[in-house]
């Protein structure tokens, strides 16, 4: 059986809207209830349209944003409970590859004082073998040792992530949260890339959460998704089963637009309608007004992520009253 390294639960984060304080105003449900496992060793990809939340859920984990409400629990500890110095020993543990490499790294600094960093601020290593870390993990990032001396803005985009992703690995994380680690890079330096991290995956026995939109990216990468939609996980699979028989309406709607390389091939294209921003409802599914299958339960109760084969589990009316 597999150990448990992440567990989160009814996590939630709701911003105000506008000028209102959050306690009295309406507010923005950007994470609404998220819960979901992360074993050791695995990939868990979460993919969706830009401002379902992933990226907030992500950063939730690593305390970068405060949650609002729920529990988030590494290795058995509390995350959520923790004072900002206990947190920031935790981050030796958690790690986290951004999505654009040149805004995360200093353009003022060299890749050696980049990389030396995570290791002075968790006093890891005297200055000799800091830079004999340094070193050590450009060659396994597949860059050389002599370009620590240079600054980020004499490297490519895909240089760059690949600095971004040794940075990460220099205290040598248990989870790595990688936020869109491709999307500003071109196809051909994504696929190295994600080749990259999937064999540093194996190497140094890593665990990922791999956050994107791409849907074709994520099942390269990933042993389970989960797809979020305005805030809330609606389907949560292996990743084998999700693209075999998506049940989710949404998430057949995204898979039927992903290119397949074979011009032969003819499949059905499922148009979504209508607007996520000026429809999203007060109560019940969040995905009513866009869903081609809407009944009135669904306009007033919002489902739960409920399993309904072995490790598939899909938030949808549908099927949960075929389940009762």
């Amino acid at each position: 059986m597999q150990n448990v390294l992440l567990k989160v639960d009814n996590l939630k984060k709701y911003f105000p809207k506008g000028t209102s304080s959050l306690k009295k105003g309406p507010h923005v449900k950007a994470v609404d209830d998220v819960s979901f496992q992360v074993y050791e060793g695995e990939t868990l990809g979460i993919v969706g349209e830009s401002g379902c939340g992933k990226s907030t859920t992500g950063r939730m984990i690593m305390r970068l944003l405060e949650p609002t409400d729920g529990s988030i629990k590494f290795n058995g500890v509390e995350l959520s409970s923790l004072s900002k110095q206990e947190m920031r020993k935790a981050r030796r543990d958690i790690q986290m590859v951004f999505q654009d490499p040149y805004a995360s790294l200093n353009p003022r600094h060299t890749v050696k004082k980049i990389l030396e960093e995570p290791l002075i601020v968790h006093d890891i290593g005297n200055s000799t073998e800091r830079k004999n870390r340094v070193e050590e993990y450009l060659e396994i990032v597949g860059l050389s040792s002599y370009h620590a001396k240079r600054y980020p803005h004499q490297f490519s985009g895909g240089q760059r992530q690949r600095i971004g992703i040794a940075r990460a690995l220099m205290t040598n994380p248990k989870l790595i949260i990688a936020d869109e680690p491709v999307s500003a890079l071109d196809v051909s330096i994504q696929a190295q890339v994600l080749n990259l991290m999937q064999r540093l995956q194996q190497e140094l026995k890593l665990t990922y959460i791999f956050i994107a939109h791409d849907l074709g990216v994520v099942r390269h990468i990933s042993d389970r998704v989960g797809v979020m939609y305005l805030g809330r996980f609606v389907e949560l699979a292996d990743s084998e089963s999700l693209y075999a028989e998506p049940l989710h309406p949404y998430t057949q709607a995204l898979l039927s637009a992903v290119p397949i390389p074979d011009p032969t091939y003819e499949r059905e294209k499922i148009i979504l309608t209508g607007d996520v921003s000026n429809a999203i409802p007060n109560k019940g599914c969040t995905f009513q007004t866009r869903c081609p299958y809407a009944t009135l339960t669904c306009k007033m109760t919002v489902p739960d992520l409920v399993e309904v084969k072995p490790g598939h589990s899909v938030a949808c009316h549908l099927f949960n009253e075929a389940q009762q």
